[in-house]
């Protein structure tokens, strides 16, 4: 007895769609229960310190509530008209944010910078609620330690850690807060990067920045670059629309990783209105 050719053709096709299937849902299941090594990138060395741009600055470690120790820098300023408390993106540590820690010196703000768990030389391996533990730790060192008055510190997040910014800015309250090239949420964006993948149902670690604002009463400025390959500038606009009033935008030049260094002096003066409208 022979099959014929179109059974045996048909039987090839359901095997490749069985298969086809059974990676996809692999795919799925690898995602979901790795989705942290999808979004953070922490490396342990630091490469510089601000000593090697003539900055004084001091070692800082503190605890977040669940015993996890953080390290972080404090950079003072002379005749500061305010303090910036620094959450960095996603990758690196806070000893590759060093132009920035430049810029704010210029702009004559105290600049408090730390790492979050499993970054740097932070104990710990980073989870979103882990990061927002880190962030509430940092703003009492700030607020106690240091203490500096609540009203004279902007928040301000850089990508990732404008997640973490602005569920601070949800919590406390600062002087006001920046988002520089912010998603709306992880899954916003991861939704856009994998049209074909229910991201939706698979995050875990949402850091809902638009459903923050809601919460927020401050001051808050909103940064982005039109030609930003990695969170794309209607992103930019859509927190802008969220916010509530006062609020402002800066419009940068450049990619996701160097509009602010592109941008130069309108980046620098940007800052500056801002700071003399709610600090000064």
């Amino acid at each position: 007895m022979s099959l014929s050719t179109s059974s045996v053709t048909g039987s090839t096709l359901l095997w490749i769609l069985l298969l086809a299937a059974g990676g996809y849902l692999i795919i799925l299941l690898l995602m979901y229960l790795f989705q942290a090594a999808f979004i953070y990138f922490p490396t342990k060395n630091l490469i510089a310190t601000p000593e090697v741009r003539g900055l004084d600055y001091e070692d800082v470690y503190f605890y977040a509530e669940d015993g996890v120790r953080l390290h972080g820098w404090y950079v003072p300023a002379q005749d500061a008209r305010g303090t910036i408390l620094f959450f960095h993106g996603n990758a690196g540590n806070i000893s590759g944010r060093l132009e920035s820690i430049m810029i704010f010196h210029e702009l004559r703000l105290n600049v408090m910078i730390f790492d979050y768990r499993g970054y740097g030389h932070s104990e710990g391996k980073p989870t979103e609620q882990g990061t927002y533990k880190d962030a509430i730790a940092a703003w009492r060192y700030l607020t106690e330690v240091q203490d500096k008055n609540p009203r004279d510190i902007i928040l301000f997040g850089r990508s990732l850690g404008g997640g973490i910014a602005s569920w601070l800015g949800s919590e406390v309250d600062a002087g006001g807060l920046v988002l520089e090239s912010v998603f709306t949420s992880t899954a916003d964006l991861a939704s856009e990067i994998y049209p074909f993948i229910p991201v939706r149902w698979l995050l875990r670690i949402r850091y809902p920045v638009i459903d923050y604002l809601d919460d927020i009463r401050m001051p808050v400025l909103i940064v982005h670059s039109r030609e930003d390959e990695v969170i794309p500038y209607h992103h930019g606009q859509n927190l802008y629309e969220a916010a509530t009033e006062p609020k402002f935008r800066l419009e940068m030049q450049g990619g996701h990783n160097d509009g602010y260094i592109l941008t130069g002096r309108h980046y620098v003066d940007g800052w500056d209105r801002f700071l003399k409208k709610v600090l000064e």
